[in-house]
């Protein structure tokens, strides 16, 4: 069984991570099993990319793409065409995809079109939101996936509802999660910890990437304002990446409790969600994330293609309002952390369900 991996964003490195150490204890079980690891290059950043590989004891891609960034459709085809001849040079059984980004859905169709089996770590989750990219890659992978491993009920429903075998749906658990148990007892404070005097719930994390949220000058300089005074006397901690930081120009020296850090690593990352007050994120995956960490985590969009991280989790869905954020938290803080739960499967077991059926043993 030859399977070729793919990632090319920072959550796909994540993913992958335990996927590999799962193939590498079969293999020292004396399973026939290789994989191959195909780097897209869609985040290129060493931040966003090469560090990512070193802390989570990822092996070298044995190919890096190096597509970069680009628009929508030019980043797609540039994956595609590189990654198609990456297959036609190194041909294998399976090539496995794992999440929602454009690397996922390009590899996927590169594989079907050469009668490759394709296997799709976290299908069926959706969104609902067709103006997200990630929500029309997911829907792609989906409709050509030849396996289809599910973080929840919920997302092999849905995949039923759209008319896919049941046989090839296996709900397995999360690859995220497995992830954060093999390495929480090797997270890391942060290098600036002690100069902001940082303790711990002493702080909210807050991250912000899509492009509603950071692309407008005025609309994120009043958000900012707005999370900088319902923080009272907590911290903020803000990872910002370089292009936001460039929008918001001098502005960054207005905020009373905002700081501004580069982008972190796994390790450190991880330390700071651990052992915050609270989460503030536009972002889906850090609420799985908050979830199982027992971390009240406060989502910035009108949707979410994760329902389990706030019907069992300790995700809350705020949207977009400005208004909403600052009435939701100040009923948190009002009346404490809700009750919550981990979701079914979420054990740290999941890569070693995948590669076991992969494998046909179960």
């Amino acid at each position: 069984m030859k399977i070729t991996i793919v990632a090319g964003a920072r959550p796909n490195f994540i993913k992958i991570a335990p996927i590999i150490k799962a193939i590498e204890k079969k293999q020292n079980e004396g399973a026939t099993i290789s994989f191959r690891l195909v780097h897209t290059g869609q985040h290129y950043d060493k931040n966003l990319s090469a560090t990512f590989f070193e802390e989570l004891n990822i092996p070298e891609p044995n190919c890096n793409l190096e597509v970069k960034s680009g628009s929508q459709s030019v980043q797609t085809a540039a994956i595609m065409v590189a990654f198609e001849e990456e297959l036609l040079e190194n041909l294998c059984d399976l090539v496995l995809v794992v999440g929602d980004v454009n690397s996922t859905m390009a590899c996927a169709i590169v594989a079907k079109k050469l009668n490759i089996k394709v296997a799709h770590v976290e299908a069926g989750i959706r969104s609902g939101d067709m103006t997200m990219p990630e929500e029309i890659n997911r829907i792609v992978t989906d409709s050509i996936s030849d396996y289809f491993f599910t973080t929840s009920t919920w997302a092999s429903e849905n995949l039923i509802q759209y008319g896919t075998d049941t046989s090839k749906i296996h709900f397995v658990g999360n690859v995220m999660i497995d992830t954060l148990y093999q390495n929480l007892h090797r997270i890391t404070k942060p290098n600036f910890w002690e100069e902001y005097q940082l303790e711990t719930e002493n702080y909210i994390i807050l991250t912000l990437h899509r492009p509603s949220n950071v692309d407008e000058e005025q609309f994120l300089n009043k958000l900012l304002l707005a999370i900088d005074i319902l923080a009272k006397d907590k911290k903020v901690v803000f990872p910002i990446h370089p292009r936001t930081k460039a929008i918001l120009g001098t502005s960054v020296l207005e905020f009373k409790n905002i700081h501004f850090v580069e982008p972190q690593g796994y390790l450190a990352f991880m330390y700071l969600v651990k052992n915050s007050f609270a989460v503030i994120t536009d972002s889906g995956g850090i609420s799985e994330e908050t979830t199982v960490l027992g971390i009240p985590c406060f989502t910035l969009r009108e949707n979410t293609e994760r329902p389990e991280t706030q019907t069992i989790g300790t995700n809350t869905l705020v949207g977009v309002s400005i208004q909403k954020l600052e009435d939701i938290y100040s009923s948190f803080l009002e009346n404490g952390k809700r009750k919550s739960g981990i979701p079914e499967l979420w054990d740290g077991k999941a890569s070693e369900r995948i590669i076991s059926i992969i494998l046909g043993e179960k």
